[in-house]
């Protein structure tokens, strides 16, 4: 798990997206973290099962087992009051971690990351009905996780504030590029800096 920022205070932990959108949202979000410290505010990243440098392979990943390890970081990070901050499908990992609020950028549903995947690659199954996994855009994912993923979205506990990114959309907005939609890996220090201020107030709010 990386760490940012002061030992004391509040701290946020932030859920990557899924899948290939973590590899494009990883750089801006550190860029975030880093911002953050430079609001007081430390900051958290792990790397859950099948992600990152997690020695589980992906075509091992649950949904369950994501959320569980992220409710264990947010428990790790101690008795100061932790934030949980989510990029697109990370917002479908939180929902067990205990945190004084949660703040969402652009949140998709379990069935519009299943749509997305679908209209990258059309997914092939690896041998019979029975397979142990199936490639999804290039990636091997157990049957159990997609059915997870195809379920109504789990309740959210505590306080909540979703932002998007473009308006026309009944969340608030903070102007900035869908960065999970490029081809390659991307940042933008001007967008970083805005998200970081705005989770700055929103934690300001909740710890009133």
């Amino acid at each position: 798990m990386l760490r940012f920022g002061p030992d004391t205070g509040p701290v946020v932990l932030i859920a990557l997206p899924l899948l290939e959108e973590a590899n494009r949202t990883r750089a801006l979000v550190i860029t975030v973290l880093r911002m953050l410290a430079g609001h007081g505010i430390g900051g958290a990243l792990p790397d859950l099962p099948g992600t990152g440098e997690s020695l589980l392979p992906t075509s091992e990943m649950t949904l369950e087992g994501l959320r569980s390890a992220f409710a264990a970081a947010a428990l790790s990070l101690g008795s100061r009051p932790v934030h949980v901050a989510s990029i697109r499908s990370g917002s479908l990992i939180d929902v067990q971690a205990k945190a004084a609020g949660r703040w969402r950028l652009a949140p998709q549903s379990g069935p519009g990351l299943l749509r997305d995947l679908h209209r990258v690659q059309r997914v092939s199954e690896l041998g019979d009905t029975k397979a142990d996994a199936l490639v999804f855009a290039g990636n091997r994912l157990a049957p159990a996780l997609i059915e997870a993923l195809d379920q109504p979205p789990a309740a959210t506990p505590g306080p909540l504030r979703e932002v998007a990114i473009q308006s026309g959309q009944p969340d608030p907005v903070i102007e900035g590029p869908a960065l999970w939609r490029r081809s390659e890996p991307g940042n933008d220090a001007a967008f970083a800096e805005r998200i970081a201020d705005d989770i700055a107030r929103w934690i300001a709010s909740c710890d009133a």
